[in-house]
């Protein structure tokens, strides 16, 4: 539950140029246009551990998109620039007991005190939480009636005073990756550490999901073709009532007609892309993406898990194995959809 040390990815990976591709070259990033993100976030997938590339996700689209966007000189030099360079590892706050895709019911509260926010609340289902050294958090700052204009994005290092680690969360998969649930009890950080404007955190939190849905899409997609070809190959050798597995007129069909609705996600995420790379509003399409995602995820893994047998599939020694158990945690991440 732990999860391994995410250091051990993210500082090679902060010394080669790969957790700010896409970040301003004044703050130590490549300066390139998201498809090369989008590139590497394709290669991490094929790495036979989803935690890897889910750690490296919230360090590049998840905890830092509306910092690199939206945030000033001072949470950049300080939170920024060491996390591009793999020094920091970052965390995001947005769900809550009792707040998950509802993210404009959250309760975590930050009051000014001098020249202070002083943050009450907690946060769950946070990925490196238990090994973040700050958190991109999203908490109410005001007592506007509209909870869309009432939050911000606070950075916050998770040393400071009355931070805790309430509890590591053991899980089905991604057993690389930790998951905590963090609590805070009167934490203060200086003024200067809010990302843009007073108000304005639940837009940028909308807009940072978008990075989010993008990258966990492109994810997706080798884990799906991994499981195809894997597949291929284990039906190819596997003999049964005198021929492969593979040699039944079925089998061949829906192997196929599985790689074929791949290749149409996969055309989808690169139109997204282009639509992002001309700066346009990608909303719908990264929407799509999600919902897309998450139905194909499970119906690949779920039709080849029949291909393998009710006793080889089940062994967790079996490479098909990982597979199936990262698109669990990725048909949940990406969403809820029946």
């Amino acid at each position: 539950s732990s999860g391994i040390n995410a250091e051990l990815p993210l500082r090679p990976g902060g010394n080669n140029g790969l957790l700010g591709i896409s970040k301003p070259e004044e703050y130590g990033g490549l300066g390139l246009d998201y498809s090369y993100e989008i590139v590497a976030a394709e290669a991490f997938a094929t790495v036979n551990s989803g935690g890897v590339g889910m750690a490296i996700g919230v360090q590049c689209d998840m905890a830092t998109p509306a910092l690199a966007k939206f945030g000033g000189h001072h949470v950049k030099e300080n939170f920024l620039r060491p996390t591009i360079a793999g020094d920091y590892v970052a965390c995001l706050g947005v769900s809550e007991v009792g707040s998950g895709s509802d993210v404009a019911s959250i309760r975590s509260r930050a009051v000014v005190e001098g020249n202070e926010w002083v943050i009450n609340g907690g946060k769950m289902w946070t990925t490196n939480g238990a090994q973040a050294d700050w958190m991109c958090m999203l908490v109410n700052t005001n007592d506007n009636s509209n909870p869309h204009k009432s939050k911000s994005l606070i950075c916050v290092p998770m040393k400071s005073k009355g931070v805790s680690v309430h509890r590591t969360i053991d899980k089905m998969g991604m057993h690389s990756s930790d998951t905590a649930e963090i609590t805070m009890e009167n934490v203060r950080v200086p003024l200067d550490n809010i990302i843009g404007e007073e108000g304005k955190g639940f837009q940028y939190q909308m807009n940072q999901f978008q990075n989010e849905r993008i990258y966990a899409a492109a994810g997706a997609i080798p884990v799906m073709d991994r499981c195809i070809q894997e597949t291929i190959e284990y039906c190819a050798q596997r003999q049964a009532f005198g021929k492969s597995i593979l040699d039944n007129q079925y089998v061949h069909f829906r192997l196929a007609e599985l790689q074929t609705e791949v290749e149409c996600l996969r055309a989808l995420l690169y139109q997204c892309l282009d639509h992002y790379l001309l700066g346009e509003d990608v909303t719908p399409q990264a929407t799509m993406l999600k919902l897309k995602s998450a139905r194909l995820v499970r119906e690949v893994t779920d039709s080849c898990l029949q291909f393998w047998g009710g006793k080889v599939s089940f062994l967790t020694f079996v490479p098909f194995f990982h597979c199936y158990l990262h698109s669990v945690s990725l048909r949940l991440s990406l969403s809820l959809s029946l």
